[in-house]
């Protein structure tokens, strides 16, 4: 995949500077996409809409999807602790496009969002969306959520709040579930290949690594 092209933004570093939150929250926003279409898909844009539309741009990309790893509003907007986090309502402003969920996520987006039924393109595990010739694997991972998913591309997991480098997504928050956490770090991550690199949804321990060395260094594989 010659044309594969994959940008990782940690918000209050390469978007959001200045915002307070942000910073502490230490997000991670994903663009992925196809150097030689020239346009990308972007992984719950939160925190700084214009900035992450900027980050493209000067790459030479045009956003043409949003793909949503789950609907805490740090990932895809809304209200949290009081804070106003823009997200996808604002993308669709910006850079109006689909926006891709797992089907048991949806509600969840539409309430935190305020986005409409119209505006979200519901999938099953498994599904693929493309971008240019570069395809993504939805990768269905409850635990953190019932319709959290990763996003499987070349040897890449670009994994949300279900794994990080050093430790996995809450399960004690609405909609948590331990077992099924347990069942997608046991037997659904576990099917991936040691050289697949991580890329998590916050800069919990690092910003990305091999899956192999994951597997030392991180306590829900011990």
């Amino acid at each position: 995949m010659s044309s594969f092209y994959l940008r990782q933004l940690l918000v209050g570093r390469d978007i959001g500077q200045g915002n307070i939150a942000g910073t502490q929250m230490r997000n991670f926003v994903y663009l992925i996409g196809d150097r030689d279409a020239g346009e990308c898909l972007v992984v719950d844009p939160a925190w700084d809409v214009e900035g992450i539309a900027a980050r493209a741009t000067e790459d030479g990309m045009k956003i043409t999807g949003a793909l949503v790893t789950h609907y805490h509003p740090d990932h895809v907007g809304g209200s949290l602790f009081g804070h106003s986090i823009e997200g996808l309502s604002r993308l669709l402003e910006v850079a109006p496009c689909p926006v891709h969920v797992h089907k048991n996520e949806a509600e969840g987006v539409r309430k935190v969002t305020g986005l409409s039924a119209t505006d979200l393109v519901s999938h099953e595990g498994n599904d693929r969306v493309k971008v240019g010739a570069v395809e993504v694997e939805l990768l269905h991972t409850p635990g953190h959520t019932p319709g959290s998913q990763c996003f499987r591309v070349g040897d890449a997991l670009v994994s949300g709040d279900t794994l990080f480098l050093q430790g996995c997504g809450r399960v004690d928050l609405p909609g948590g579930d331990p077992e099924e956490m347990r069942r997608t770090l046991q037997q659904r991550l576990a099917r991936l290949p040691d050289e697949m690199v991580l890329y998590p949804g916050h800069a919990y321990g690092g910003e990305h690594a091999p899956l192999s060395e994951v597997r030392k260094i991180n306590p829900v594989f011990r």
